[in-house]
């Protein structure tokens, strides 16, 4: 044991805490997305709409080879162990069952930064994600039950996980140094590997075991990092019981006064007014539902366009749909690296630097989403346009992902948890939507308007940003906190703790000019 803390004094506090946060990310997708695909063995498709996709690639003629081959197309059956039930759910019912998560998600998404902020992530993220790993266990049994059930705890299961995100941003406004922000955020498209591992791990989970193996495997490990989580991460750095004096002083120097700096967290009431009619802060709100859509849409949706529409098979479709987040997550951190290097060489303002690279993070995107519309009897071009279209959404570590923390940091908890909790309707509509347009059918005719759709809320939420947004710290985010109550009751005219010299080491934050 005195080994194993020993080396964990060797290793930065600060990366220690990254790392936790990635991870928490990954566990956290594992939770969310595993049902995208579970659902696909738990009701087995039809394959007259494989059939249907052969017969439109069929009457296309074109010269291209890439265009006409559909080779890669199987429709050998879906295999899983003997005696496994699977149900027999309309596409509006599985439309239900994927969305209501999202539903609970976006509830907790609108207080979780406040949460963090006043009784603390580690505290907030250890209970909330443990909830979660519990429901995820329960699942099968929920289903067996009738798939309202399994709605119900899907639905709680999202309003513990929503925690999440908003608690992470708190974390990140106390451990990140303004030079090494991208690379804090980009650990939190942890999610994209989670997402590419559980994708890629149901296929032959659910093969040898069952579709009952992928809820209880995700379950396990989620359990299992709450503990490590309980015991590697703390608050702030002044919390932190084997940080260096010398890394405290750097990160505390480094954010300055922009971040109330305490050995705990206090009673701060977000000035709500100021934050709703801040043009800024709508302004990255808008872009945030617009890279949420194309987030979900692949979340929700691609497993099934993947299997349904492409025809590739179960155990092909986890690793296949997986592709886009691994791409993701690989983006991300080489426009995150891009990133701190444009701040530490000051090489244009951050302001041009969010707007320019909303070309990357939702622009792009948006072009790619309609091209696949277009291009859908090409399986493998499919594949690709899916992949770079989310790869390139990866440049959201330097736009949406990352506009609140400019804004306020002190509040960047509440600010994002406002953003994403609003955002998140798109992880219960895009669902909805995409059973609209695919109800008679998966073809790609009944595909092309999801995409568009898709295309046109990404492009049209950056033109928005770029006209509006900023990253200029508001004056709103220096609000002093309010005081303490003193565990001890004072006699009657006591002087405060600023005037007796008391030893709270909280920093009064002082008024901009």
């Amino acid at each position: 044991m005195k080994i194993h803390i020993k080396f964990l004094e060797l290793v930065p506090a600060r990366f220690i805490v990254a790392m936790m946060m990635f991870f928490a990310c990954w566990v956290n997708y594992m939770m969310r997305v595993n049902m995208s695909v579970n659902i696909i063995a738990m009701v087995p498709g039809d394959s007259r709409d494989i059939a249907k996709v052969q017969s439109e690639c069929e009457a296309i003629v074109a010269n291209s080879s890439l265009l006409n081959d559909t080779s890669s197309v199987s429709t050998r059956p879906l295999r899983q162990p003997d005696g496994v039930v699977t149900f027999d759910w309309s596409t509006q019912q599985q439309a239900y069952v994927l969305a209501g998560y999202f539903w609970g998600y976006a509830i907790t998404c609108l207080v979780g930064g406040t949460a963090a902020e006043r009784w603390g992530p580690r505290r907030v993220v250890f209970i909330t994600m443990l909830v979660a790993a519990v429901l995820t266990t329960l699942s099968p049994q929920a289903a067996r039950l009738h798939y309202m059930v399994l709605v119900a705890v899907r639905f709680v299961s999202g309003l513990a996980s929503g925690f999440l995100f908003p608690a992470l941003h708190a974390l990140v406004a106390h451990w990140a140094p303004p030079a090494e922000k991208g690379r804090f955020v980009s650990a939190l498209l942890g999610g994209s590997i989670g997402t590419a591992v559980t994708w890629s791990l149901t296929g032959p989970l659910i093969k040898s075991f069952g579709w009952e193996a992928a809820f209880y495997v995700p379950g396990a490990i989620s359990i299992f990092w709450c503990v490590a989580w309980w015991f590697l991460v703390y608050d702030s750095p002044a919390q932190h019981p084997r940080i260096s004096e010398e890394e405290k002083v750097y990160i505390l120097e480094a954010i300055g006064d922009k971040v109330q700096h305490s050995d705990e967290f206090h009673k701060i009431v977000p000035p709500f007014k100021s934050i709703f009619t801040s043009l800024p802060f709508l302004a990255m709100l808008v872009l945030h539902y617009g890279s949420n859509w194309g987030l979900y849409f692949c979340m929700t949706a691609a497993p099934k366009f993947v299997s349904s529409a492409l025809g590739f098979d179960l155990t092909s479709t986890g690793g296949l749909a997986s592709l886009p987040y691994l791409a993701r997550m690989i983006f991300s951190l080489i426009f995150g690296a891009i990133g701190d290097r444009i701040v530490k060489q000051n090489i244009v303002s951050i302001t041009f630097m969010r707007k320019f690279f909303c070309l990357f993070s939702h622009i792009v995107p948006g072009l790619l989403l309609i091209a696949l519309g277009y291009t859908g009897c090409a399986p493998i071009l499919s594949v690709v346009l899916i992949t770079f279209s989310m790869g390139s959404n990866g440049a959201s570590t330097l736009t949406n992902l990352v506009n609140h923390q400019d804004l306020a940091p002190n509040f960047a908890g509440t600010l994002y948890g406002i953003a994403n909790g609003i955002s998140n309707s798109a992880g219960f509509i895009t669902p909805l939507v995409t059973a609209y347009f695919t109800k008679n059918g998966n073809g790609f005719e009944e595909w092309r308007p999801v995409f568009i759709t898709g295309a046109t809320v990404y492009i049209a939420s950056a033109v928005y940003f770029i006209l509006f947004g900023t990253a200029e710290t508001q004056q709103w985010n220096y609000v002093a906190p309010q005081p303490r109550e003193d565990r001890r009751k004072r006699p009657s005219g006591a002087s405060s703790s600023a005037s007796t010299g008391s030893t709270d080491t909280t920093v009064t934050i002082p008024a901009k000019t």
